[in-house]
């Protein structure tokens, strides 16, 4: 049983919505820089990058993080873990980071990502976007910016599809396979 949460115009109100946070809490875009989880965090941080361009005719640095080598689950995940690029191609210094996946859930993806971050430098601070909130953490961390939050049951998944990769925009929970 699927059930479609957002659509590609309720992604991109959540979008919108998040960067409309990012530059009032920041008074602005000035000393931020975006950084998103490979592989749907990356493209919803250059959505949100373009927003923040629109909103403040502004460019905001993105980078892309690819958190695999740092995660504590790596001995259990696959005998080959498939690693990308991390690009950050920017000082993180001293600057504000806005940290940008698809879901928040168990917390550790996002714990493995600010390990991997602190090897860039000593952010002034972090924050974190995401575009789907459920339930489920295992470790205390908890999202700055919320698209969306709903609640998912037992043996159930969220899916965030970007039309960059999956060719449609939309978020789904599903039955977990």
């Amino acid at each position: 049983m699927k059930q479609q949460v957002l659509d590609k115009e309720g992604i991109d109100r959540a979008v919108s919505r998040i960067a409309r946070q990012i530059l009032e809490r920041n008074k602005g875009a000035s000393g931020i820089v975006i950084v998103g989880i490979q592989r749907r965090g990356d493209w919803i941080a250059r959505r949100l990058a373009g927003a923040i361009r629109e909103a403040e005719d502004t460019a905001v640095p993105v980078g892309v993080l690819d958190i695999n080598l740092y995660r504590d689950d790596l001995q259990v995940r696959a005998d080959y873990p498939v690693v990308r690029t991390t690009d950050i191609p920017f000082d993180i210094e001293g600057r504000t980071v806005i940290l940008v996946d698809d879901v928040l859930y168990t917390g550790r993806t996002i714990r493995a990502a600010l390990d991997e971050l602190k090897d860039f430098g000593r952010a002034r601070r972090i924050e974190l976007a995401v575009l789907i909130d459920r339930e489920g953490r295992e470790l205390p961390i908890q999202a700055d910016y919320v698209g969306e939050h709903i609640e998912v049951g037992p043996g159930r998944t969220v899916v965030v599809h970007v039309h960059e990769l999956d060719r449609d925009d939309n978020v789904a929970v599903e039955e977990a396979v």
